[in-house]
């Protein structure tokens, strides 16, 4: 999670690792207990659950247009041209995914804060128009529902929770402000109080109830009115950085009463983010499945007894999300952790992290997928030579077997869709046709 060079450094941040344990921001160092020291526990007996197809995602990334739509189609002036253009491209990409064997398409619908679908609540999206607010001429969700369902691909509606930009330059404070006339109007100008700078980004303030409350009704919209599968939230939850942190120390003054620090009170509103969106999901419709996919370590054994043997950077302690105990509590129907790195990377092997993880929900009734890094593949790298071994073919074979070889793994996601179609990833996907086609 890179043709965009800000999103590429995003990503490097979420999913690096390095040679020590992070430093958060906030949360302190924890002394490492006797148990840390001890050897991994074995994996419990799985539950008992239902037979299911094994998930066979790709993410799809609208946000900076990574995936879809094509740029060319921004560029051009007629609406309808336009339009068609967007729904050919789109009916090309799931044409692929059906040969390919995929069966699960997480199709990004909010990538920040406007939105892939007629929405009550966020104005459409620029990434469909160029302009925050104009209307595309079609239901892009509504389109990609009808056309993966066609072809017996599920579609998961995936939400960036708190981004509102990928930026803050002044031609985005101009756009955004442009939406005041409109209805909707963008929640930067409806809720100006509510906005925080954080990683070099507009985001919404996580500890602020009403936020949390608008953002369950943006999903709950979504549910209502469509067909989906699924809704699941990606990784940016406290997303900030060392040279742009999220200042919410005023509302850590009002809100944060009774908490020991301001990091326990940060994972204690993730966790009601978490707690109230499951809920409303499944009081509106109890078979559509609610899932969050977050960076792959929890946290590091140096750091917790319970966290995986690894060195890098933690979920718990950098973005302020405790997954592991939103899998304990009942909270998910799946969690899809991004295992980024391969057999070979010591600071966060695949493979540890894999069964780590299928340790965690091995006695509940979370779903496991796992997010790997087609990203990745074809790509030379002095930390990670053997993704470029062979075509990469070597190391995505090591880490589908492994997932096929442990019960509690339902499932496997691509990040992401656009490396499907890239020249250095051609011999990989050779080899998932082969695999995955029927």
């Amino acid at each position: 999670m890179k043709r965009n060079g800000l999103l590429a450094a995003a990503a490097f941040l979420l999913t690096s690792c390095t040679s020590e344990p992070p430093h958060s921001l906030i949360t302190p160092f924890s002394a490492v207990t006797a148990e840390a020291n001890s050897k991994p526990k074995a994996l419990p007996e799985p539950l008992v659950r239902e037979k299911q197809p094994q998930v066979r995602g790709v993410w799809l990334a609208t946000v900076s247009r990574l995936d879809w739509p094509p740029v060319s189609s921004i560029n051009t002036s007629n609406p309808v041209l336009r339009a068609t253009q967007q729904k050919l491209a789109l009916r090309e990409k799931l044409d692929k995914l059906q040969r390919l064997g995929i069966n699960t398409l997480f199709f990004q619908v909010k990538p920040d804060g406007t939105a892939l679908w007629q929405s009550n609540i966020l104005p459409s999206s620029d990434m469909l128009t160029g302009r925050i607010g104009e209307y595309p001429g079609y239901d892009p969700l509504q389109f990609v529902l009808n056309e993966a369902h066609k072809r017996g691909i599920k579609v998961h509606a995936w939400f960036n929770p708190y981004r509102v930009s990928v930026n803050t330059n002044a031609a985005t404070v101009a756009a955004l402000d442009r939406t005041r006339s409109q209805h909707p109007a963008s929640v930067f100008v409806l809720h100006r109080d509510w906005i925080r700078v954080a990683s070099n980004r507009f985001v919404l303030d996580p500890g602020i109830p009403q936020v949390r409350d608008w953002i369950t009704s943006i999903v709950a919209e979504v549910v209502k009115h469509y067909p989906i599968d699924g809704v699941q939230f990606d990784d940016y939850f406290y997303s900030e950085s060392s040279d742009s942190a999220l200042n919410d120390s005023q509302t850590y003054k009002a809100f944060g009463q009774g908490f020991n620090s301001k990091a326990d009170w940060r994972r204690h509103n993730t966790e009601l983010l978490i707690e109230q969106v499951s809920r409303t999901i499944h009081q509106l419709k109890p078979h559509v499945e609610f899932g969050v996919s977050p960076v792959g370590v929890w946290r590091n054994l140096s750091h917790d007894a319970a966290g995986s043997d690894t060195r890098g950077a933690a979920a718990y302690d950098e973005s302020y999300a405790d997954t592991r105990r939103w899998v304990q509590q009942g909270l998910l129907d799946y969690i899809a952790p991004q295992l980024y790195w391969p057999f070979s990377r010591s600071a966060a092997r695949y493979d540890v992290l894999a069964k780590w993880w299928a340790n965690v929900v091995a006695t509940t009734n979370t779903q496991l997928y796992i997010g790997i890094a087609l990203y990745k593949v074809g790509e030379p790298s002095s930390k990670e030579p053997d993704w470029a071994l062979e075509g990469g073919v070597p190391e995505l074979k090591k880490q589908l077997d492994l997932n096929e070889s442990l019960p509690q793994i339902q499932g496997t996601i691509l990040f992401r869709e656009d490396f499907l179609n890239q020249p250095q990833t051609r011999e990989a996907v050779d080899y998932l046709y082969s695999r995955w086609s029927d």
